[in-house]
């Protein structure tokens, strides 16, 4: 019997039958991470994680080298980040599922890169490690033992990007809606700790990625993440938004959850504020949402 194709989200049930069934047919990974404290993670997966999972960690595995320009969590070279999966054993067509205790905010940076490596296989844990051990699930502490070399190739992307040219293009044009996922006080510029420059991108719109989230850390429904995008973006049509945040990865977590509502075909902006903002010859704002 075939197994189920999950491409945005696995619920704590789904993925707990998968493993028990047909353990080799999913690979998971832990993405839990801490902006502040960089090697938090990694101690909360050696302290509980589901069993068998694999760590990968935001900074090492998930992004590129840092230039000053190229923003907090530049992208990693295609080929890097491919080397780095097959490492971990990940086959092609095989099934991934990506989970942290962070609403998914890390997750969906792995969920959004393997999009762009062409592979679709790929859901975030929704809920989280919290909704695993909610629903009576084990942890494991024990390290994975090392992974057999996965065959996995990039393929043609499912997943687009716009750089800062574009966007200042676009400050003419208005062809797209840039939708920023930090939280509403770092948008209109205040209470700014991370980068330099408070602020953002002209006629950017606000959308917290927190608020496509439950009280309890799931996902919101299909219909009512539908709606809130569309009150955001109005008329456009979401292959005319351009998602960003700090460092282009909670812009990831807006791009599953664009995906859930069926509002398919969003670009990243990858550098996002941080690179933005690290050129001073670039246009600022604040305030509120226009």
């Amino acid at each position: 019997m075939p197994h189920t194709h999950y491409t945005t989200l696995i619920s704590a049930d789904n993925l707990a039958e998968r493993l028990s069934n047909a353990p080799g047919s999913v690979l998971v990974f832990d993405c839990s991470f801490d902006l502040g404290n960089p090697d938090a993670g990694e101690k909360a997966y050696a302290a509980g994680h589901i069993p068998g999972a694999r760590y990968l960690n935001l900074d090492r595995d998930l992004s590129g080298a840092k230039t000053g320009k190229n923003g907090r969590h530049p992208l990693p070279g295609r080929d890097a980040l491919v080397a780095t999966l097959a490492k971990h054993g990940l086959k092609q067509g095989q099934q991934v599922a990506a989970y942290d205790a962070q609403g998914g905010a890390y997750a969906a940076r792995l969920w959004w890169l393997l999009r762009w490596l062409g592979h679709d296989s790929v859901a975030v844990l929704d809920g989280g490690l919290q909704a695993w051990q909610a629903g009576g699930q084990k942890l494991d502490t024990a390290a994975p033992a090392a992974a057999a070399q996965g065959d996995f190739k990039a393929g043609a992307p499912l997943a687009a990007t716009v750089d800062a040219a574009h966007l200042l293009a676009n400050l003419k044009t208005g062809d797209q809606v840039v939708v920023d996922a930090r939280s509403a006080d770092r948008y209109r510029g205040e209470n700014e700790t991370i980068d330099p420059v408070a602020g953002h991108i002209p006629g950017a719109l606000n959308r917290f990625f927190k608020d496509n989230l439950t009280a309890d850390g799931r996902f919101k429904s299909a219909h009512t993440l539908r709606d809130e995008f569309g009150a955001v973006i109005g008329q456009k049509q979401p292959e005319h938004v351009v998602l960003q945040c700090g460092s282009g990865v909670t812009a990831c977590h807006n791009a599953l959850a664009m995906e859930v509502a069926g509002l398919h075909g969003a670009v990243l902006y990858a550098g996002s504020w941080s690179e933005w903002c690290a050129d001073p010859s670039r246009p600022v704002a604040t305030g509120p949402n226009p």
